[in-house]
């Protein structure tokens, strides 16, 4: 294995429970569903603006705009890196493991998280808002493969939903499921790390 691909939201990047207030949780309930609503997809896709879904999350959620303004931003301003993630891509990148991001993202979260010091290790990255596709769409892996040359028999994507892991497969890439942090990493570890 030489090239590890990481899906961000709940692999890389979270919202800490354990710091965030219950209403916000339960605003966002719906990205744990196992479909996404439409619109959070279009929005990742890039073909719905930060205005247009306000739109869309005040209708679904029956509320004032300005309320559903208010917890989006939230929920961007508490997004911060999952610590055992970060020091295991720091370990690879260590170890030499080129390692990439591929990601359903939205223009504003993308870019509050390119912002973040983990961001800065990875080799390269295919984010959905600017491909205009998203996971599990076959195209996304297409553009993951060729941009970067990679070989899928020797990459490994690492993601939250199985969804997503199912699609990779069929190109031939070795997939992970991501569950809680501290087993999927210790897992991850024995299996990339185990030399050291």
């Amino acid at each position: 294995m030489k090239n590890v691909v990481f899906d961000l939201g709940g692999v890389v990047f979270h919202r800490d429970a354990k710091k965030v207030r219950r209403e916000l949780i339960d605003f966002f309930a719906f990205i744990f569903a196992s479909k996404m609503p439409l619109f959070w997809e279009e929005y990742d896709r890039g073909a719905l603006t930060f205005d247009e879904v306000l739109d869309e999350l005040s209708r679904a959620k029956g509320c004032e705009r300005a309320v559903a303004e208010s917890y989006l931003r939230e929920a961007l301003d508490r997004q911060e890196t999952i610590p055992q993630t970060a020091a295991l891509i720091r370990d690879l990148k260590r170890a030499g493991y080129r390692l990439y991001v591929l990601s359903n993202m939205s223009r504003e979260f993308i870019d509050f998280l390119r912002q973040s010091e983990i961001y800065a290790l990875f080799d390269g990255d295919v984010v959905s808002c600017e491909e205009r596709v998203v996971k599990p769409e076959p195209r996304i892996y297409e553009v993951l493969l060729e941009r970067f040359g990679l070989d899928p028999a020797e990459t490994l994507f690492i993601d939250d939903r199985r969804s997503n892991l199912e699609a990779a497969a069929a190109f031939g890439i070795k997939t992970f499921h991501f569950a809680d942090a501290e087993t999927s990493c210790a897992r991850l570890r024995g299996m990339l790390l185990a030399e050291e």
